[in-house]
C-alpha cells in the first residue's frame, strides 16, 4: 500500500495477510530493508513512515505492528478534516540482527531495538531497548539479560 521501496535479502518467508505500507503523504519514497532469514508472521503491519530496517535474522511473529507513522494527526480538529498526520509523528524503526519480536508486538516511530533482544508478546515498544536482553510489557521495559551458551 502507498508508494514503498523495498529490498529484501535471501532467505526471506512472510506469511499470508502480512501488509507493507508507505506513509503516502512523505515527501521522499518510504525504505523497507529486509536482511537475509527473516520471518514476518500472519497478520503482521509494518507501516513506514521514512524508513524500517530489519536485520539478519529476525522473527517477527504473528500480528505484530511495527508503526513507523500512525497515519493521523494528534490535534482532533485536524483529524476530523483528514489531514495527514505530522513529520514530528513520524520516525525510522531499526531491528537489528537476531532480534525476536513475539506475537502482538508493537514497534513504534523512532524505535531500535539492540542485537539479539527479545521482546515478549503483547508488548509495546516506544523507546530503544538495549542488545541482548529480555523486554516486556506496555510499555515494554527490561527484565532479564541473555545468556547465550555455546
Amino acid at each position: 500500500m502507498g508508494s514503498l521501496a523495498l529490498e529484501f535479502g535471501s532467505d526471506c518467508r512472510i506469511s499470508g495477510k502480512t501488509t507493507l505500507a508507505g506513509r503516502t503523504s512523505s515527501p521522499e519514497r518510504p525504505q523497507l530493508i529486509v536482511g537475509n532469514n527473516v520471518e514476518i508472521g500472519w497478520q503482521t503491519t509494518i507501516a513506514v513512515g521514512t524508513r524500517v530496517v530489519i536485520g539478519n535474522n529476525v522473527l517477527i511473529a504473528g500480528n505484530s505492528f511495527l508503526a513507523g507513522y500512525p497515519g493521523h494527526p494528534i490535534d482532533p480538529r485536524q483529524r476530523a478534516r483528514n489531514e495527514p498526520d505530522t513529520p514530528d509523528q513520524i520516525g525510522d524503526i531499526i531491528l537489528e540482527d537476531d532480534v525476536w519480536l513475539a506475537t502482538d508486538v508493537a514497534v513504534l516511530a523512532g524505535v531500535r531495538i539492540g542485537k539479539g533482544t527479545i521482546v515478549t508478546a503483547g508488548s509495546v515498544v516506544f523507546r530503544d531497548l538495549p542488545p541482548g536482553v529480555i523486554a516486556t510489557g506496555n510499555p515494554a521495559r527490561v527484565v532479564a539479560p541473555i545468556t547465550v551458551r555455546d
